[in-house]
């Protein structure tokens, strides 16, 4: 067990060691929200299972506060409302779930940020498809691609096929843009 632990912490600590590379993307995607939230407007975020957790630590984040005291930003998870979410899944589909959100919520100048591990959650990608059309820029976090990579305004790729590896490092780079935004929002955003 001792072995399989330290293997685990290898992988994931030669992975951090690699991310030196997307630091121009997370740059980006911290800029496009910071524009956004300065200009009035709000950062929706969406993932399917660990990434709806991730959408909702983020989204926290930016409501209450991080790791300094400041007025709330606004942030929205678009995996939070079941009633919402049960009803266009059964009325339509679940690939529309957070599209649907999208075009009800969002206005032109908002962000949205889908987190898929894969790039391909079906669902995410339809969002995209919509903030684009509403003229939504759009930041993605995913492994290496996907569909996602080339749909979105600023794709941010773990350089990993690992699943796990993936979500670890969405976490971090999840933090470096709240540390980011909220180092901005010091200034008043």
């Amino acid at each position: 067990m001792k072995t399989r632990i330290s293997t685990i912490m290898r992988e994931g600590l030669g992975l951090y060691g690699r991310l030196e590379g997307i630091v121009p993307d997370i740059e980006k995607a911290a800029a496009l929200m910071i524009g956004c939230l300065r200009a009035g407007g709000k950062v929706m975020f969406a993932g399917n299972g660990g990434s709806a957790a991730d959408a909702q630590h983020m989204a926290a984040e930016f409501v209450n506060r991080f790791r300094k005291e400041r007025a709330p930003l606004a942030g929205l998870a678009l995996t939070t409302d079941t009633s919402v979410l049960t009803s266009i899944s059964n009325d339509y589909s679940f690939e529309e779930i957070f599209a649907k959100q999208v075009v009800a919520l969002g206005r032109k100048g908002d962000v949205f940020v889908g987190i898929s591990t894969s790039g391909n959650s079906p669902n995410i990608v339809k969002a995209v498809q919509a903030a684009r059309e509403a003229g939504i820029s759009s930041v993605g976090l995913m492994g290496k691609g996907g569909a996602l990579k080339d749909l979105v305004d600023c794709s941010i790729c773990v350089p990993s096929s690992s699943t796990p590896r993936v979500q670890e490092a969405h976490l971090l780079i999840e933090h470096i843009l709240c540390e980011l935004v909220e180092d901005a929002a010091g200034g008043s955003i």
